[in-house]
């Protein structure tokens, strides 16, 4: 940082867990639990100037910046302070193979058969183990808060994953939430594997969850009987009381999310469904968009937007520059009132080869893909309360009675937290200053070319 004495300032005070205010830090006002204390102003930006008092671990007060800031102030002089952030919808099972699965040539048929080459000759526990701990160890370091992922769960699989995922989870308890979701083909539902892999699930408390096409299928579901299969996974879930996250239509020609819809309202499902990824709705003409958003809003959906992951995968060809986008039409749903959150999804794996478990980094992403600035101040929402929400955690925001979970940016104004990737971000947990040291790829060496 500029200010080279905060840093250690930070570091020595909060380790032995100091009474301290964190004087005039700028906070988008989308990040806070609750309304601006005391009337305080609100910049161009969406962010207010404030002052956060931390005792024991937890935002004991938050108040009008003063003047001076106080005995007990750490000066930040209007740096922004944001929430630990969250990704709701990740792949900790995949991540990491890239180097040892079989080239993808980055389309999303590829993808499925690297992947699944990969799974059958290398997904064991200590392997998954390995990947899991590496992936949770990076997203620490950038300051993540929670993340869902969703863990491929076919036939002899299944219980390999849940297992590792369980064991990752205890030890994880505490710094990072993590929840889970089942991911297979919608199919997979159509004989008894369907009930076996609901018990597994519930048995980890996990969500029931899959994707919206047959095996072996790419574009469209596929599937002619979709609301059949769609009422046995949404029965399997209401026997157990387990949430549903699905991956519907990524691709540019699918229609499977009209069908998800009309099933979470005939099963009283309302409010208890995510989907991910529905890229094909950004190509419906006007009025058949109004439709859906209109359905998807009765259905009580969350939509969880993808959009670094989507852009490498839709429309390529070799030799030829893709002509569509393939991401979400998020100002369209946020204009009907439906929950909207950015996610990383893969990291360094056949169907994203880039990514570092960083948040911050995909929400700056998110917001000039999805033309989300001009005006900022809502933005931030879609990596803290608007995940959190979709969670049902109690994170992604800064307020009274909350745990001193913070990120402090050195940045004053929201383009500046946009414009560069903030390695130099101060993090706190739970008060006690929380950085770390990025773990070294050395770590996967051994095995990335088995």
């Amino acid at each position: 940082m500029n200010d080279l004495s905060l840093f250690p300032t930070l570091a020595a005070r909060l380790a032995r867990q100091e009474r301290i205010r964190l004087a005039k830090a700028r906070v988008p006002v989308a990040l806070l639990a609750d309304d601006v204390p005391g009337g305080g102003e609100v910049d161009r930006d969406g962010s207010a100037l404030v002052d956060i008092l931390v005792e024991n671990g937890m935002i004991a007060a938050i108040t009008p910046a003063l003047a001076d800031g106080g005995e007990d102030a750490v000066a930040l002089d209007g740096r922004h302070v944001w929430p630990l952030l969250i990704d709701a919808h990740a792949h900790l099972d995949k991540g990491h193979t890239m180097g040892r699965a079989p080239d993808s040539g980055g389309t999303h048929p590829g993808a499925r058969a690297a992947t699944t080459a990969d799974r059958l000759a290398h997904w064991n526990a200590d392997d998954l183990l390995r990947r899991m701990e590496f992936a949770l160890a990076t997203a620490d370091a950038h300051g993540v808060a929670a993340i869902r992922t969703h863990l491929d769960s076919h036939e002899g699989q299944a219980e390999i994953t849940w297992s590792a995922f369980a064991e990752t989870r205890e030890r994880w308890k505490g710094c990072i939430t993590l929840q889970a979701a089942g991911l297979v083909p919608l199919d997979a539902y159509r004989d008894d594997y369907g009930t076996r892999l609901a018990d597994i699930v519930a048995v980890h408390g996990g969500l029931l969850g899959g994707v919206t096409r047959a095996s072996g299928g790419t574009h469209g579901s596929g599937l002619d009987d979709i609301d059949l299969l769609l009422d046995r996974l949404f029965a399997l879930a209401k026997e157990r009381e387990l949430d549903v996250d699905l991956h519907v239509d990524e691709a540019a020609q699918a229609d499977a999310l009209p069908h998800v819809a009309r099933a979470a309202i005939r099963h009283g499902y309302e409010g208890r469904v995510t989907c991910g990824h529905c890229c094909s709705l950004a190509l419906l003409g006007e009025q058949e968009l109004r439709d859906t958003i209109a359905l998807i809003a009765d259905a009580g959906l969350s939509i969880i937007t993808l959009p670094t992951v989507n852009m490498y995968l839709q429309d390529r060809e070799n030799g030829r520059t893709p002509r569509w986008r393939g991401v979400t039409p998020v100002q369209e749903l946020q204009a009907a009132g439906i929950p909207v959150a950015a996610a990383g999804d893969n990291c360094r794996d056949p169907f994203f080869a880039y990514g570092d478990h960083d948040m911050l980094d995909t929400w700056r992403q998110a917001v000039r893909i999805l033309h989300l600035d001009h005006p900022y101040a809502d933005a931030p929402a879609l990596a803290g309360p608007a995940p959190a929400g979709i969670m049902g955690i109690d994170a992604g925001t800064i307020g009274v009675d909350r745990p001193a979970d913070l990120m402090i940016l050195e940045a004053w104004s929201l383009d500046q937290v946009i414009a560069r990737p903030h390695s130099d971000r101060v993090l706190l947990r739970k008060g006690i200053f929380a950085n770390r040291t990025l773990p070294s790829y050395s770590m996967l060496t051994d095995f990335q070319t088995a």
